[in-house]
């Protein structure tokens, strides 16, 4: 998957599009259910990649 840097937002962007705090979305992201791009210190989300990343995970808890 290629991303681009413009496509990429911020921890709080992306918690208020989620509607989580910024901290729920750091623990999902160290528990690998959330994907990220670590730039140096920062970390940005691509939109687009947490959604698919929590469809999957949605469709293997239905499975399950």
């Amino acid at each position: 998957m290629q991303i681009q840097a413009k496509h990429l937002i911020t921890v709080r962007e992306q918690a208020a599009l989620l509607s989580v705090s910024p901290r729920h979305l750091h623990d999902l992201t160290n528990q690998r259910i959330i994907p990220c791009v670590r730039l140096g210190r920062s970390v940005r989300y691509s939109p687009q990649a947490v959604a698919a990343a929590l469809e999957r995970n949605a469709t293997q808890k239905a499975l399950a």
